[in-house]
Parts: C-alpha cells; sequence; structure tokens
C-alpha cells in the first residue's frame, strides 16, 4: 500500500529526515513512534507532499508519488487527519464532513454521514453546531470523520489522541479498532505504547529523525525497554 525508501527533508538548511524508511501492506495497521521533535510529523508531511522530500522515494500502491501536491497525494486516497485537527471553524458539524466527501473508487459501502454518525454518535447529535463550538475530543472525533468522508484507501493519524481526555482517547482507539476490523489501512503517528501494541501488525521507531526499530507486535514485546528508552520521556 505504502513504501516509504531513503526519505532526507529539511527545513532551510536543517535537516530533519535522514533516509527514512518503512512500509505498510494493504489491510494492515502500522505505527510510527517516537518523543516529540524527533521527525513523525515531517515524515508524515513529507509523504502527503506538504514538505520537499530532498531525496528518497515515496509510493502508493506501487505509483512514485514523491514530490506530489498535496491535493494529488489525497486524490489518489490517502485521507490525513492532521496534527492540530485543522477543521473548518466556521462550518458546521455536517458541513465539514460534506466539505470534500467523495467515493473516488466506486466503494459498495462508502463512508457517508449516517456511518459517520453512527461511528461517533456525538457527531449526530452536534450536526448542525459550529465545528468551533466543539470540544477538543469532539473536533478530533470530526476530524477523523471528515477524513473517512473521502473514503481514503490509506488513514494516516497523526497525534490522534495528544491532550484529550482519557475517556474520549478510548473512544478513539475503539474506533480504530473498528476500522483495523474493516481491514482498512491505517497508520498511526503516537507514543501510546501500550494501546498500540494491541492495535497494530508493525511498528517503526523514529529517532532524531532516523528509524532505529522495526518489528511487529511480538518483537515489541521482546524489545519493550529498548523501545520505551526511544519513545519514553
Amino acid at each position: 500500500m505504502l513504501e516509504v525508501s531513503n526519505l532526507q527533508a529539511s527545513y532551510g538548511s536543517s535537516q530533519v529526515l535522514f533516509d527514512v524508511s518503512f512500509e505498510i501492506p494493504e489491510g494492515e495497521v502500522a505505527t510510527l513512534l517516537g518523543r516529540n521533535g524527533m521527525g513523525k510529523t515531517t515524515t508524515i508531511k513529507t509523504i502527503m507532499g506538504l514538505v520537499p522530500a530532498q531525496a528518497g522515494r515515496v509510493r502508493f500502491q506501487g505509483r512514485d508519488i514523491t514530490g506530489r501536491m498535496p491535493e494529488a497525494v489525497a486524490r489518489l486516497g490517502v485521507g490525513l487527519v492532521p496534527e492540530g485537527r485543522q477543521i473548518f471553524p466556521t462550518l458546521t458539524v455536517r458541513e465539514n464532513l460534506v466539505a470534500t466527501a467523495a467515493n473516488r473508487f466506486a466503494r459498495a459501502e462508502p463512508w457517508t454521514l449516517e456511518r459517520v454518525y453512527a461511528l461517533f454518535p456525538r457527531l449526530g447529535e452536534r450536526q448542525n453546531q459550529w465545528a468551533r463550538t466543539l470540544s477538543g475530543g469532539e473536533q478530533q472525533m470530526l476530524a477523523i470523520g471528515r477524513a473517512l468522508m473521502t473514503n481514503p484507501l490509506l488513514l494516516i493519524l497523526d497525534e490522534a489522541t495528544e491532550g484529550l481526555a482519557p475517556v474520549i482517547r478510548a473512544e478513539i482507539w475503539s474506533c480504530l479498532a473498528a476500522l483495523k476490523q474493516q481491514k482498512q489501512s491505517i497508520l498511526v503517528v503516537d507514543k501510546n505504547i501500550d494501546v498500540l501494541r494491541r492495535l497494530a501488525n508493525r511498528h517503526a521507531v523514529i529517532e532524531k529523525g532516523r528509524i532505529v526499530w522495526t518489528g511487529g507486535p511480538f518483537d515489541l514485546d521482546r524489545d519493550r525497554s529498548k523501545v520505551n528508552g526511544w519513545v519514553g520521556l
């Protein structure tokens, strides 16, 4: 589904990513783990074309998408739930959801308003409410729902539970587990190892812009102390 090979990226003269490589097979959940400031969000932005790649390649379904514009990457089927949510504050919940809705791949059971409201009942209850008046957790649900309404082949979530109350985090993790059961390909950028070890099929750890560890759930259990050293505070 997604193959990132030897990716390098910079902000001006400051190099941030150094030969980052990982892959996500179709229908799997993968993680990109690491502390803040280690290059997780830059990796996502480079995949999406928001930050130019200085070297390396990003392939999506076998197609080279390195350097494509963000809207082109999205049209190919990559749905992003960005860090900070970035919902449309002056639109209602419903308007946020339908603003970018599409079924470009003619799915037999596409994501619709009804399906999103079933996944997140709070959004259905607040569908006519201005997005800016939602709580932080509700805004995060809206950001996920908006991405799902594009019917993505790959869903990317950047710090989906950062700063949220435990009960809201649990609801979002439950949502991702349900999406996994539906064979949705997902990349999760986060630091919550305890939850992600049960959710994801494979993991990659980034430290100072380099992938320093990769493995599956059993590998993570075996190397837990090592991974905690890279991901923990």
